[in-house]
């Protein structure tokens, strides 16, 4: 059984605010958490699976019940990171009395230690009902992908001086609101770099900042997984998908021209070596 109290907690994380950089990638499922777990000290749950996972256009048509499911897997997988859970479109913006109901079943149903939702001064008021139950808040300001058809696309936030101070109003609201931590997403730099210097919590850059006090991709994406787009502030780390497609490739060619199964692959069959040694 995984021994919670060796994981990495919010808390853990709030105090390294300008000290080692904090690593943060995206989790889904099993097998990459238990890839990334030991490289991280904090992984997401995050609803890009709507896109990377499932297909779908936008992070908008994953509900609850998904997240819930991936992040049980990734509690499974995992041991030594702080795993958070990515609150999804729907679930938590009519009130703050359903992101505090959304979030304590996605605590109890994942046994996670924080949970994430998009939005600022908009937010506040979820965001401190939820911490003000006991549950850890991860906080994402800047772009905001559940958000970005009502807001004409995936557009760089901070560009012009309202939007620079908007940015910066959100994260001192987020932040006066308790959350331990702040995802600034496609922000301009100076802007994300003011807002790491202005706020007493650590900031966590994706397209934002490497003044940020950590760092996030999503795991695909870093590791050439998903293809299908890939955003300009992604440094692609290796071409997993390409090494992929050629054992497929391999496989099926050796299935074919029937040189798989082989007999040391098959039960009930004593091997030439197994033969010589009786």
């Amino acid at each position: 059984m995984t021994n919670e109290t060796a994981r990495i907690q919010p808390a853990d994380l709030k105090v390294r605010k300008g000290q080692t950089p904090i690593v943060c990638l995206t989790a889904y499922d099993t097998p990459m958490a238990r890839r990334t777990d030991a490289h991280c000290d904090l992984l997401l749950v995050g609803d890009s699976l709507a896109m990377v996972v499932y297909g779908l256009e936008t992070t908008r048509g994953v509900t609850l019940e998904i997240m819930i499911a991936h992040g049980q897997a990734v509690m499974r997988g995992s041991q030594k990171a702080c795993v958070v859970v990515d609150l999804p479109h729907g679930s938590y913006e009519s009130s703050a009395e359903q992101a505090l109901a959304s979030a304590k079943r996605v605590m109890d149903e994942t046994r996670c230690q924080a949970v994430k939702l998009e939005g600022g001064e908009d937010m506040a008021d979820a965001v401190a009902a939820i911490v003000e139950a006991g549950i850890p808040v991860f906080g994402h300001i800047g772009l905001l992908p559940q958000k970005a058809e009502g807001r004409g696309g995936f557009k760089i936030q901070g560009k012009d001086d309202e939007g620079a101070r908007q940015v910066m109003r959100d994260a001192k609201a987020i932040e006066a609101a308790g959350a331990f931590a702040i995802v600034i997403e496609g922000t301009i730099e100076p802007v994300a770099r003011a807002v790491t210097e202005e706020i007493s919590i650590p900031t966590i850059g994706i397209g934002a900042s490497p003044a940020c006090d950590g760092q996030i991709l999503v795991t695909p994406d870093m590791a050439g997984l998903f293809s299908d787009f890939t955003p300009r502030f992604v440094k692609q780390y290796a071409d997993a998908g390409a090494v992929i497609d050629d054992a497929i490739e391999a496989y099926a060619k050796d299935v074919r021209e029937r040189r798989f199964p082989e007999l040391k692959h098959c039960f009930g069959v004593e091997s030439k070596t197994e033969e010589a040694a009786e």
